[in-house]
């Protein structure tokens, strides 16, 4: 496998787009980055729960890697592209971008009711404050 195979993965889910963080390709789908590629391309990323990156680095410990730090306990794994199998990063990938999926679909904001114009905000304030009449 080649950076060419991995970026044809990542473009093959479902509103996946290609683009550019930090100088480097990233594949996101509804603005979520669910996958990376090195600037020379031998080195992908996989955005994992971590239960799902501990399955793939025992399964295969010299292909998938927690990256470094914070990153790597957060489920990011590096695929090492060249010695990766295709059904197995399809798979990788496919887990990656539904993730990112259900993310963008919690994040979706929740429709605000309008606030009242300031003039509807002042009668609003000049009623209480007025005295009450009698009848």
């Amino acid at each position: 496998m080649n950076g060419n195979d991995f970026r044809r993965i990542a473009l093959g889910m479902d509103g996946a787009v290609e683009g550019s963080h930090m100088n480097h390709p990233d594949f996101r789908v509804n603005g979520r980055i669910f996958a990376t590629l090195d600037h020379d391309e031998t080195t992908g990323m996989v955005k994992l729960s971590s239960e799902e990156q501990a399955e793939f680095v025992h399964g295969d410990p010299a292909i998938f890697v927690p990256a470094a730090g914070a990153w790597g306990r957060q489920g990011c794994t590096l695929v090492t592209v060249a010695g990766v199998d295709e059904n197995v990063l399809g798979e990788a990938v496919t887990l990656a971008w539904q993730a990112a999926v259900r993310a963008s679909v919690a994040k979706t904001p929740k429709t605000r009711r309008a606030r009242p114009s300031k003039r509807r905000r002042r009668a609003t304030v000049k009623r209480a404050q007025a005295p009450k009449r009698r009848r």
